[in-house]
């Protein structure tokens, strides 16, 4: 019998353990090549653990726990033969991916029947044992339909289930690897920098503008949407090169300055908060700058954001505004010095030529540790920003001629 062990690959530089976040497979299954089996958290991402061979996985790891790089998590018997009406996992994830692009998560449960529809997961299998449960009565929200120990949880918290105690109720979820590493890191930011915000206004009544005359042109030449992110991302540029201590770390003994800009843009994720990185953004143009933050959200959505991607950063935007925040105190990437937080825009009445007229307004917050950027830089610096922003047509054309970049217009 061939039993091929299954091991831990390292997920990036300097990681060490990994969590089993959750199964994708039922113990017994007869799994394919390059089937994704399992999902992992590191204290920077979350991602998938493909099989090796195709043949029948047992496992020796369960969901929860903290694994070495390295470590055996299950075999695979390459040596079984491969049941009928078990599909190829290549057609299976093109098929998946496209309804899931497209659906809603619910209706994808439903449209993506496979053979791990209605499957409990290891964990879950064993609560719904211990609590009288049959896989008809719980709907499974994990991938391709797969019954996760959350939604046992929930079932049992249902007022339909007929679970429910009466009064009030708790329930406790175990937090992911990638959330107690986020925590760790903002208790150890609040402490261990002297960080200090301060706050200005932006007028984006000029860039709402400029999008709204030349969007489509700039779709059609680059392929890319014109959006906020990417003025406000060659905005930062632009004045990092102003202020370079802002784009700086700080040392044992000594201020680390870049000579580039790394800019890390926050994501949501189901996950929890991303920090994808633009690598080289001070060279980038504004449709660059765009596909380039398109294609690293996609990826931190998906779960497949590498840790590569997410290191590195000199400089964090982070953009409460889409959540409806009006004004926040962003806190440090470490090990940057400095955040920029984006908020909502609203329409406020505002004095301009001794008149006060309806203007669309953003809150802008610049979080700094004091220790290596003073006020007259901080400052500066997030004036530039608004200066820039309430300009763009220079971020947009640069040295070039309008008429030239967008024929017709």
């Amino acid at each position: 019998m061939g039993l091929l062990q299954m091991k831990v690959p390292s997920p990036g530089e300097s990681i060490s353990e990994v969590e089993i976040a959750a199964w994708l497979v039922s113990e017994g299954d007869y799994v394919v090549k390059d089937q994704a089996i399992a999902e992992v958290d590191s204290d920077k991402a979350t991602l998938e653990l493909p099989a090796e061979e195709s043949g029948i996985i047992s496992f020796k790891a369960e969901e929860g726990d903290v694994v070495q790089v390295g470590q055996v998590v299950c075999t695979i018997d390459t040596s079984a033969e491969k049941p009928e009406g078990v599909p190829e996992v290549s057609e299976n994830v093109k098929t998946e991916t496209s309804v899931a692009s497209n659906k809603s998560s619910t209706s994808s449960i439903e449209n993506k029947k496979t053979y791990a529809t209605g499957h409990p997961s290891p964990a879950a299998s064993k609560m719904m044992t211990e609590k009288g449960f049959d896989v008809e009565d719980i709907i499974g929200t994990g991938k391709d339909g797969r019954i996760t120990k959350s939604d046992v949880i929930n079932t049992m918290s249902s007022s339909h289930s007929g679970f429910e105690p009466e009064g009030r109720k708790t329930s406790r979820e175990k937090m992911s690897m990638l959330r107690r590493k986020i925590a760790q890191r903002l208790v150890a930011v609040k402490n261990e920098t002297a960080m200090l915000t301060t706050f200005n206004e932006v007028d984006m009544r000029p860039i709402m503008d400029l999008r709204k005359k030349y969007k489509e042109a700039f779709a059609e030449k680059f392929g890319v949407n014109l959006g906020f992110m990417s003025f406000f991302t060659k905005a930062v540029t632009e004045s990092l090169k102003l202020f370079p201590s802002v784009n700086a770390q700080i040392g044992e003994k000594e201020m680390i300055l870049h000579e580039y800009a790394d800019i890390g843009i926050a994501v949501s994720s189901p996950k929890g908060l991303m920090v994808p990185v633009v690598r080289n953004a001070e060279e980038m143009a504004l449709h660059e700058i765009e596909a380039e933050i398109k294609r690293l959200a996609i990826k931190a959505r998906d779960g497949k954001i590498t840790p590569d991607e997410m290191t590195g950063g000199t400089f964090t935007i982070t953009n409460g505004g889409v959540f409806g925040s009006m004004l926040s105190t962003p806190i440090i990437n470490p090990p940057q010095s400095a955040i920029l937080g984006m908020h909502n825009i609203v329409e406020r009445p505002v004095a301009m030529d001794g008149k006060v007229v309806i203007r669309p307004i953003m809150y802008l917050a610049l979080s700094y540790d004091h220790r290596i950027i003073d006020g007259k830089e901080s400052v500066g610096f997030l004036v530039n920003v608004k200066e820039l922003l309430e300009n763009p047509d220079q971020m947009l054309f640069s040295n070039e001629d309008p008429s030239t970049m967008f024929p017709g217009l």
